[in-house]
């Protein structure tokens, strides 16, 4: 491994076209949604055998295991769309498998048993240690040089992840407010989220995975019954939800990964606006490769470029007056902080 690169940003915007033409790169790992499939049990406190650090990647996780036991697949859930898979929802699907081993091998299952009989014979040592072990043998069996994490939704991870990788670089990747935030309202992870934060509000700020069993039992049955094993998928899927509430989610992790950029080194830092990949492919998908480290060749801009669906711009001016309006004005206070914080990574 040469480089470690982490794209973040609210996701929802093109995140997941940019993962799959990284992929394409000859020298370039692309691992898709990890953050999002390990998430923090990955990353404990303190040094952790091989077998340990192995289940955190093995065994499902609990929030995927909960929405695919209820019905809800994401298209995000590359395995789930695999024939003969070994793995399904009732018996949970590893996290390794649901989105990041699908996007590297036709064969996940091969590659995942691979990699436990590796990983689970390491030594002890720290999780930041076991992470980089693992990029390094994916880029050895796959013959990648550079590794590029891309996860939906990952603003969050950024401060723990320039704790944990101090040497890697960062890509901010953000979209058009209205339009990322209806993007946002009719995909089924968000409009989870958005109930998710909505009873963290109402738990005074306490992170769902420690509430009480006293603070549960005070939430409305509609909030409550989406911390069950399972759960009816139209309480997710019907449930009236504004797109203003999405707008204000935008701002938050927009206004977030402004303020975390500005806290990096210039040389450490890139941003990349969806808009601006849509309208110079070429020009944009150049910097970026010239910032992870890989040679921008002609072929696999051209093959990229060809990729991009410049349909999905200007969605929001298509809402009823009213409702456009509230949105924009939920996105206006992320859109002061793009307007104030960029052009210091614009290299």
């Amino acid at each position: 491994m040469r480089s470690l690169t982490f794209v973040v940003g609210t996701g929802r915007s093109g995140s997941t076209a940019l993962s799959r033409i990284l992929s394409a790169h000859p020298e370039v790992l692309s691992l898709n949604e990890y953050m999002a499939s390990v998430g923090s049990t990955a990353f404990p406190g303190h040094p952790v055998g091989g077998a340990e650090f192995w289940r955190a990647l093995a065994e499902p996780t609990p929030h995927f295991a909960g929405l695919l036991r209820s019905g809800l697949a994401l298209p995000e859930f590359l395995y789930t769309r695999l024939p003969g898979g070994r793995y399904d929802a009732v018996g949970g699907i590893p996290a390794l498998s649901l989105m990041v081993l699908p996007h590297l091998t036709d064969d996940p299952d091969g590659l995942l048993d691979a990699l436990a009989g590796t990983v689970s014979a390491w030594p002890e040592r720290s999780p930041a240690a076991h992470h980089r072990a693992l990029f390094d043998d994916l880029c050895g069996r796959l013959g990648r040089t550079h590794v590029v994490e891309r996860s939906g939704y990952s603003t969050p991870w950024a401060a723990l992840l320039r704790r944990t990788f101090p040497e890697a670089r960062f890509v901010h990747l953000f979209r058009d407010g209205p339009d990322c935030a209806l993007s946002m309202s009719r995909h089924v992870g968000y409009r989870t989220i958005i109930q998710l934060r909505e009873i963290e509000d109402r738990c005074g700020g306490t992170p769902v995975a420690e509430l009480t069993a006293e603070q549960v039992r005070g939430l409305p049955p509609h909030l409550a019954a989406l911390l069950g094993e399972t759960f009816d998928p139209a309480l997710v899927d019907d449930r009236p939800l504004p797109a203003a509430a999405f707008g204000e989610l935008w701002s938050t992790l927009v206004a977030d990964g402004v303020a975390f950029m500005g806290s990096l080194p210039a040389e450490r830092g890139a941003d990349l606006a969806y808009e601006d990949l849509l309208d110079d492919p070429a020009g944009e998908l150049t910097r970026l490769a010239e910032f992870i480290g890989v040679t921008p060749d002609s072929a696999w801009l051209r093959d990229a470029t060809a990729s991009l669906d410049s349909g999905r711009r200007g969605a929001a001016r298509t809402l009823p007056a009213g409702e456009r309006t509230a949105l924009e004005r939920a996105c206006a206070p992320g859109a002061r902080a793009l307007a104030t914080g960029r052009g210091e990574f614009r290299t």
